[in-house]
């Protein structure tokens, strides 16, 4: 094994929920991703949908103890000294994969080393080992370091609430239980004149529907500006749920983290999307029609190298009123196909 040292960090990253074409969805989820040598792990997997075991939303008792045994505190979960780096993200059964190392200690260092992909106690790292990534060398007190600091991390976690303003209350009741399946708390308010400061300090976003005025909008942010928060502002593109909800996701992704999903636009006939490392794309159409029914459709759905890509649209996709989702395992983005 080779003596030289990679750099070991930590860093916010995101799984982006939602709603997928087929009325299906996916949930939320906020995790700290390993950073090697500057580069996230997660990105050297190219194509995986999966979370580190450092997730925002798992209760502290189980932080602890995914911290402490990345430590090397308690004993690997798994035979032969291996730790699960990332799993399912809606679910945390070894039956649906996960992404496996041997964590062990060496003199002052620290060593991730065969890593695979792995579903049951065992593992073939001849048939499923990642046979390209690895082995890293990571200074034992820098290592500690960057996991210690999760446990002594004060700071609180990112708000996921969102208040809906709007006079269409069937609409907006179900644009809530969208966003509630999803993890992303709602509330509904025909405006903020009642709303003391204190309960808007707890909103990350507002969402306004296409009915609310100007004027209107301009009182509401003005409210939130006086309670001394900054929140996230959306003005819904259409009255299609999943398609509000992948522009609340969009607006509530502001805080610092390497992003695979960096563009997203898209005229008559053409998408272009923009991606910063090798991942899987999901694109999703939503049209209205002529009698404001909304049609959906599924673009593409493949992998993308690092780059610029130009994704044709089906004469479907492209005509009336039609929006983009694209969706990626670090974030999604919404456009509208100009005209």
């Amino acid at each position: 094994m080779s003596a030289e040292y990679a750099t070991f960090a930590l860093a916010p990253a995101v799984r982006a929920g939602g709603f997928l074409a087929d009325g299906g969805f996916e949930v939320h989820r906020d995790f700290m991703d390993f950073v090697v040598d500057g580069h996230p792990l997660l990105h050297l997997l190219s194509g995986l949908d999966a979370v580190s075991p450092l997730a925002s939303d798992v209760p502290p008792a189980i932080l602890t103890r995914q911290v402490r045994g990345l430590l090397l505190e308690t004993d690997a979960p798994l035979p032969g000294g291996r730790h699960v780096l990332y799993g399912c993200p809606e679910c945390e059964e070894l039956g649906c994969g996960a992404v496996t190392a041997v964590i062990e200690q060496e003199g002052n260092d620290v060593v991730w080393r065969d890593f695979a992909w792995q579903t049951d106690a065992t593992v073939d790292l001849e048939l499923n080992g990642y046979l390209e990534t690895g082995p890293f060398r990571f200074r034992a007190d820098e290592y500690r370091a960057a996991l210690e600091r999760l446990l002594d991390d004060a700071t609180p976690r990112a708000r996921r609430r969102v208040l809906l303003i709007g006079a269409r209350a069937a609409a907006l009741a179900r644009l809530a239980a969208a966003l509630r399946t999803i993890g992303i708390g709602a509330d509904i308010a025909h405006d903020t004149a009642a709303v003391p400061a204190e309960e808007l300090r707890t909103y990350a976003a507002v969402v306004f529907g296409g009915s609310v005025a100007q004027s209107e909008r301009a009182a509401v942010r003005a409210a939130f500006t006086g309670s001394g928060v900054d929140v996230a502002c959306v003005d819904a593109l259409a009255d299609v749920a999943p398609l509000v909800v992948a522009q609340v996701e969009q607006a509530l992704d502001r805080g610092p983290g390497h992003r695979r999903l960096t563009g997203l636009t898209a005229d008559g006939g053409t998408a272009s999307v923009t991606v910063a490392a090798v991942c899987r794309v999901r694109l999703v159409a939503y049209r209205l029609d002529r009698l404001h029914r909304t049609r959906t459709h599924e673009v593409f759905d493949g992998t993308l190298d690092p780059g610029t890509h130009c994704i044709p649209l089906d004469s479907d996709a492209a005509k009336g009123r039609s929006f983009l989702v694209a969706r990626a395992a670090g974030g999604v983005l919404v456009a509208a196909v100009a005209r």
